[in-house]
């Protein structure tokens, strides 16, 4: 889906990306090759473009991954803090080279090119979008696959050395749920079941253990999928050192399942082919810190949707998308319900 661009902005990025392609692509038309450039939808601080390039060797579809600067930036909603650019171009890197399926990075953008910090990558042909991965008939046999093979791309995630990695922030779930537990606190609401939840996570927070390279939002949204299943691990933006566990956990909610959701693993799987997957590529599963990462995830994101049912900070404008995003609050804390309570009295209020 495209993004509606003024022209002059698109102008001035069309101009910055011709001193991009002059630097890092010998033989490429940088004046007359760049085609198609249009803004891709998604992403509020970092910005997605497509286009295609004439090369010596035929046309190659590129994608452009930037953040043009804080002077244009919207102003940050809550504690996200994001790897940065460079960091997510050099993690993209890393697990390429430990057999991730992810974009290869083509080149870097320079300060003096003019348009912000960011890199080109290549463009991928696939499914990205949740509802139709779940759904399509020309992705069954993908489906039946893709949750182990989640798995499997997560386990090298999270086997990537340590010592290769870029400056990163460093979390631990204690300091995960008092973050988001002041970020709820701030909005000035209570909502019992939040409350409850903060609650249990409080009490049953895993003490720490193996810290990894976390992926930090590993979801059916933000991976490419075609008919032989996973292409390519998108959006590394939230990536921090943590519990690997944490990734295994923000997979299974229920929000990422499309209203598949007999389906735990991104409504297209099943918890057992998951943890397959981890294991035979190396992984040791921990199901106890999963559970606590999954009934985490979906109060993160039920704090998340609240956050965007308030005016934005910083007087931005209203918009149907933050209501419609806000109002999904309310399926979180059936969610929250349907994990939380004991199993005899979640049967006893069906009957």
């Amino acid at each position: 889906m495209r993004t509606p661009t003024s022209p002059e902005a698109e102008s001035g990025l069309l101009a910055g990306l011709r001193r991009v392609i002059a630097r890092a692509f010998p033989g490429a038309d940088a004046e007359r090759g760049i085609t198609g450039l249009r803004r891709l939808s998604g992403g509020a601080s970092q910005e997605t473009w497509a286009f295609t390039l004439a090369g010596p060797h035929g046309p190659v579809a590129l994608i452009l991954r930037r953040d043009p600067g804080a002077g244009v930036r919207p102003a940050a909603e809550g504690p996200v803090v994001q790897a940065g650019m460079a960091a997510e171009a050099a993690l993209l890197r890393l697990a390429g080279a430990a057999g991730v399926p992810v974009p290869v990075v083509r080149a870097m953008l320079a300060p003096q090119d003019g348009i912000g910090s960011g890199f080109l990558m290549d463009c991928i042909d696939g499914e990205t979008l949740g509802g139709r991965i779940v759904r399509e008939p020309r992705l069954a046999r993908a489906r039946e696959r893709l949750a182990y093979q989640c798995g499997q791309a997560l386990a090298a995630v999270h086997g990537i050395d340590r010592a290769t990695l870029p400056a990163l922030r460093q979390s631990n779930a204690a300091a995960e749920v008092a973050g988001y537990l002041r970020r709820y606190r701030a909005a000035g609401e209570q909502r019992p079941v939040f409350e409850l939840a903060f609650r249990w996570l409080q009490r049953h927070a895993p003490a720490r253990g193996r810290t990894t390279l976390v992926h930090g939002d590993f979801r059916n949204g933000n991976l490419m999928v075609d008919e032989a299943g996973l292409r390519a691990v998108l959006d590394w933006e939230l990536a921090h050192v943590g519990d690997p566990m944490t990734d295994l956990g923000w997979l299974c909610v229920n929000s990422w399942r499309f209203g598949r959701t007999a389906l735990p693993v991104g409504g297209f799987g099943t918890r057992a082919q998951l943890f397959a997957g981890y294991a035979d590529a190396g992984g040791v599963v921990d199901a106890e810190r999963v559970r606590f990462w999954e009934i985490f995830g979906v109060l993160k994101w039920g704090v998340a949707c609240q956050t965007m049912s308030r005016p934005p900070e910083g007087g931005g404008p209203r918009s149907v998308e933050r209501a419609a995003i806000g109002r999904r609050s309310s399926e979180t804390e059936i969610d929250l319900l349907n994990l939380l309570l004991p199993r005899d009295a979640a049967l006893a209020c069906e009957s």
